[in-house]
């Protein structure tokens, strides 16, 4: 588990530091409507993100199935598959990004200050997404071939060329926020160039030959099948995201702090949570190549046992940040910039409030990945959307109109409670399935 969660771990938190190191420079190096650019623009990165792990969740989880069973040609035309289709989605996304860039950053609830920022991070950064959600793909293809350090070296390497770069070009070159979006783009490209030649040199498990990259629409779907538990959860993220953007925005201008602070520091709060968040799900997508193994092998004492400890991994966790966000959130926004009083009060308050039930947040990711490991993508994807799309999102609708902007802070932690508590009704249940099958086969 500590072999293959560690690199999970890490190749999450590249994406999640990806942004929080720009909007670190970014806050030092252009100030507060950089942050808040930054918050406009993150909708395309998530979006990004949800498909870079359509592909790559779905791509491992299958592959892993599929060598369990002893399907290796089946599992090599998986591998190539989920490639060659994360190239061409992100092709796609670049282009649309790029000819609807004005419109979509607006719609994203970018005001007219924050906008010409916005338009001029968004407008590079987008240059890279084939190369990070390929980057994306390939790492969790070669932690589930058995190599999680290469995994590991992949999207380590780009977090720490961005960290260098940024303050570079952001402050030395003078570049402001379009130095923090090329820094981004030259990252990528390099966490994608150690991809190619691990797939095209050291693949081990399967042989990988020309053919298994031709695209082949029932690759596809079987890829979709386990991977959309976790895409659907980055969408309703930004669908969510979207929504409450243009919610601080609106009743923002109507109260003390106006329509940048609440944009500003709610982008900031996010991405810190994102933190948070991805060592979660870094250590659910640790234990998927051995829940996935062992399920389609009959090992389903080792499957209970992985879960165990994954879902205790991440409750430790959960207190250590709960901890660290009612106790420190003045020293922690500090870190991306100085602002005003009404900046920094807003920031507390969000800070104590929306992230309140962190404490429980690992309870519901953590089982939305073990049912999509287990082959049980329906359940999965109902999961991965309960928080955002069944709780949250109609809460951040209704809330306002009765509090106005404290109504959104107190839709993220009931939003978080009602998503724990229905998970953990699911996962109470699949387990006493999966010990009747444990019994069952110590029987035969």
């Amino acid at each position: 588990m500590v072999k293959f969660a560690l690199p999970s771990i890490i190749a999450m938190l590249v994406g999640a530091l990806y942004n929080i190191v720009d909007q670190i420079f970014i806050g030092r190096g252009v100030g507060m409507l950089g942050n808040a650019a930054t918050n406009v623009a993150f909708p395309v990165f998530v979006i990004c993100m949800s498909v870079a792990l359509l592909m790559a969740i779905g791509g491992a989880s299958n592959f892993n199935l599929e060598l369990g069973r002893g399907n290796r040609a089946r599992a090599a035309q998986i591998v190539g598959g989920a490639i060659t289709f994360s190239a061409l989605s992100g092709l796609v996304i670049m282009l649309l990004v790029q000819a609807f860039l004005e419109k979509l950053l607006l719609a994203f609830g970018a005001t007219p200050e924050v906008l010409p920022y916005a338009v001029t991070y968004t407008r590079i950064m987008s240059l890279g997404t084939p190369f990070m959600i390929m980057s994306v793909c390939v790492g969790h293809l070669i932690r589930g071939d058995g190599s999680p350090r290469f995994s590991m070296a992949c999207n380590l390497s780009g977090a720490l060329l961005n960290t260098v770069l940024d303050p570079i070009f952001i402050f030395k070159f003078d570049m402001g926020i379009a130095g923090a979006a090329w820094a981004t783009v030259i990252s990528m490209l390099a966490g994608w160039l150690l991809g190619v030649f691990y797939v095209s040199t050291r693949f081990k498990s399967v042989i990988l030959t020309k053919s298994c990259f031709v695209p082949r629409l029932g690759t596809l779907k079987q890829i979709a099948a386990l991977g959309s538990s976790a895409c659907f959860n980055q969408m309703a993220m930004m669908c969510v995201q979207v929504a409450m953007n243009n919610i601080l925005t609106h009743y923002g201008a109507h109260s003390v702090y106006g329509g940048n602070i609440p944009l500003a520091v709610s982008g900031i709060i996010n991405k810190v949570n994102m933190i948070f968040l991805s060592i979660v799900i870094g250590l659910a997508q640790g234990g998927q190549p051995i829940i996935s193994f062992n399920y389609g092998a009959g090992n389903f004492a080792r499957v209970r046992r992985t879960f165990g400890l994954t879902l205790g991994s991440s409750a430790l966790l959960s207190m250590l940040a709960f901890a660290a966000f009612q106790i420190f959130p003045r020293e922690i926004i500090g870190l991306f910039g100085s602002g005003s009083e009404e900046y920094y009060r807003f920031a507390e308050r969000y800070f104590r409030i929306f992230l309140f039930m962190t404490v429980i947040n690992g309870i519901q990711p953590v089982t939305a990945n073990f049912f999509t490991s287990i082959g049980k993508a329906v359940k999965g994807f109902f999961i991965s959307l309960t928080r955002q799309i069944l709780f949250l999102l109609p809460l951040i609708m209704i809330f306002p109109r009765v509090w106005g902007l404290d109504g959104v802070m107190y839709a993220g932690p009931l939003a978080d409670l009602s998503a724990a508590a229905l998970a953990a009704i699911f996962i109470t249940r699949e387990m006493r399935g999966i010990k009747r099958l444990e019994l069952d086969a110590s029987k035969e």
